[in-house]
C-alpha cells in the first residue's frame, strides 16, 4: 500500500487528468490502407480506425480516430520452432495533446497486441519502455514502439496485423487510455514465410496484463506443458532471471494458472518453464511485461509504505464436553445434542483453503459395553463473517465414525481467508436393550 501525498491545486488536477488521455484530438480521416498480399515479406505502414476511451476522470467521451502503425520482425523467413522477435511501432497515434500545457518526458508506457493470421493464429503481447520526449502544448503525441516474441508452430505464410494498444501515464496519477481496433483485424503490415523445421515446442503462456505498478500481480496461464509437471513462472531481464518468481503444477491436460507478483523494476518479460532452470525446449516466453510507477515521487510528495503481516490458521471451541439426551433401556433411539460452536480464523493471506474434519471413538460404558462409533451422526452448518474473502461450506449430514467426516471447509482460491463459525447437531443411535449406565466417546476435530 503506497498512498502518496499530492499537491491539490486545481490546474494540476486538470493537467494530471489530461496526461492519461492519448485520444482526445483526432488526427486522421479514418481511411484504411489496403491489405498486403499474403506472400509479401516487406513491412508496410498501415492505417486503421481506432476507438479510444479516455480515463473517466477526464469527463471526455470516447474518440474515434485513425492510427498509423507498422509491424517489423527480426526474421521474415523462420523455420518452424524458431522464435521471432516482433516490433509494433505506432507511427501516428490517434491523438494529440489537447491542452496548452507541455507534457514532461518519460511518463508514457505503451503495451499492446499483434494479431497473427494465415498459417498461425493468435496474439503476440508487446510492451514498450517508459520513454517519450516532451510533448508541447497542443502538439502531436510522439511515435512509440513495443516489442514481443512468438514461436513459429506451422509452416506457411503468417500475417501480422496491428492490434489493440494502451498508453499508461505515470505522473501524479496512474492513468490508462485503451485504444481498440474498430472492426478487427487491422490491415496486414508484415508477412513472414515459415518453412518446416525440427520438433516444435508448443508450450505457450498468456498474461492477464502487459504492464502494472511495482508489486501488482499478473495472472499467467499456460497450455501444452507436461501433465503433472512442476512449473516455475519467473520474471526476466534479457537473459537473466529477476527476483520475481512463483510456482504452479500443470493439470492433466498440461494447463496451469499462476499469479506472479512483479516487484523488480528490472523485469521486462515473463517466462514459464519445467525443471530447475530456464530451458527454451521446456518453457514458453518471454512475454513482454513493463513495470510502471512504483518509483517516481513527484516534487513536494512523500512516499508512505507499510507491511501487512501474514497470520495463522487456527480454531477455538466454546467448550469441551457435550451432554447428549438420555434414552430408555429396552427402547433405545436417538440421543441428541449440539456440538459446541467452533470458530475458525484463517489469517494466512495465501491461496489455500482449509478443511475441518472430525472422527469419534466407540462409546464405552459399564462393564466394557460399547456403542459403535458409526452410530454417531451429525448435521453440520457453517457461517462466514461478512467481509471474509472465502465462503465456508458445511460438510454433508451423515455418520461420523472412526474413519471421520468433513465438518466444514473453504476452497483454494486467488485470495482466501476470513472468520467462520461452525456448528453441528449430534445424534447417537443407541440400540435397544443397551446396558444401562453412562457411555462416553471422544470426538476429535482436526483443522488443516
Amino acid at each position: 500500500m503506497r498512498p502518496t501525498m499530492r499537491r491539490s491545486t486545481e490546474p494540476r488536477r486538470r493537467w494530471a487528468a489530461a496526461l492519461g488521455i492519448t485520444a482526445l484530438v483526432v488526427t486522421g480521416g479514418g481511411l484504411l490502407g489496403g491489405p498486403a498480399q499474403a506472400a509479401a515479406t516487406a513491412s508496410v505502414a498501415v492505417d486503421f480506425p481506432t476507438h479510444c476511451i479516455p480515463p473517466p476522470i477526464a469527463g471526455i467521451p470516447p474518440i474515434d480516430g485513425t492510427t498509423t502503425a507498422q509491424i517489423t520482425v527480426d526474421d521474415a523467413t523462420p523455420q518452424v520452432g524458431d522464435t521471432v522477435a516482433v516490433t509494433y511501432t505506432v507511427v501516428v497515434p490517434a491523438a494529440s495533446n489537447p491542452v496548452d500545457l507541455a507534457l514532461p518526458a518519460d511518463i508514457m508506457t505503451p503495451t499492446g497486441k499483434v494479431t497473427l493470421g494465415g498459417a498461425q493464429s493468435g496474439d503476440v503481447t508487446v510492451a514498450g519502455p517508459k520513454k517519450n520526449p516532451p510533448v508541447p502544448g497542443k502538439g502531436a503525441f510522439p511515435s512509440f514502439s513495443m516489442t514481443g516474441t512468438f514461436t513459429v508452430t506451422a509452416p506457411g505464410a503468417i500475417t501480422l496485423s496491428p492490434g489493440d494498444y494502451n498508453i499508461h501515464t505515470s505522473y501524479i496519477m496512474e492513468l490508462d487510455t485503451p485504444c481498440t481496433v474498430t472492426g478487427p483485424p487491422a490491415p496486414v503490415s508484415e508477412t513472414v514465410v515459415a518453412t518446416g523445421g525440427g520438433q516444435v515446442n508448443e508450450r505457450a503462456v498468456q498474461l492477464s496484463a502487459a504492464s502494472g505498478q511495482a508489486g501488482d500481480e499478473v495472472t499467467v496461464t499456460g497450455t501444452k506443458f507436461t501433465p503433472g509437471a512442476g512449473i516455475t513462472v519467473a520474471g526476466r531481464d534479457g537473459d537473466a532471471q529477476t527476483g520475481d518468481t512463483t510456482t504452479a503444477t500443470a493439470d492433466g491436460s498440461g494447463a496451469f494458472t499462476a499469479r506472479l507478483a512483479v516487484s523488480d523494476p528490472d523485469t521486462t518479460g515473463i517466462v514459464a518453464y519445467e525443471g530447475g532452470a530456464w530451458d527454451a525446449e521446456k518453457g514458453a516466453g518471454p512475454l513482454a511485461y513493463t513495470v510502471t510507477g512504483g518509483g517516481e515521487i513527484p516534487d513536494g510528495s512523500q512516499q508512505l509504505t507499510t507491511t501487512v503481516r501474514a497470520g495463522t490458521l487456527s480454531m477455538t471451541q466454546a467448550g469441551d464436553s457435550v451432554q447428549l439426551s438420555g434414552v430408555d433401556f429396552g427402547r433405545g433411539g436417538a440421543s441428541t445434542g449440539d456440538l459446541h460452536t467452533v470458530t475458525v480464523e484463517d489469517f494466512r493471506g495465501g491461496p489455500a483453503g482449509w478443511s475441518l474434519t472430525g472422527k469419534v471413538t466407540d462409546f464405552t460404558g459399564p462393564g466394557g459395553a460399547r456403542i459403535s462409533a458409526d452410530a454417531l451422526g451429525w448435521t453440520p452448518s457453517c457461517a462466514t463473517k461478512p467481509g471474509s474473502p472465502s465462503t465456508c461450506a458445511a460438510g454433508s449430514a451423515g455418520a461420523v465414525g472412526s474413519a471421520g467426516a468433513t465438518l466444514a471447509s473453504t476452497p483454494d482460491g486467488a485470495a482466501t481467508g476470513g472468520e467462520f463459525t461452525v456448528d453441528a447437531g449430534l445424534s447417537l443411535d443407541v440400540p435397544a436393550f443397551t446396558g444401562a449406565g453412562s457411555y462416553a466417546g471422544v470426538l476429535t476435530l482436526t483443522l488443516t
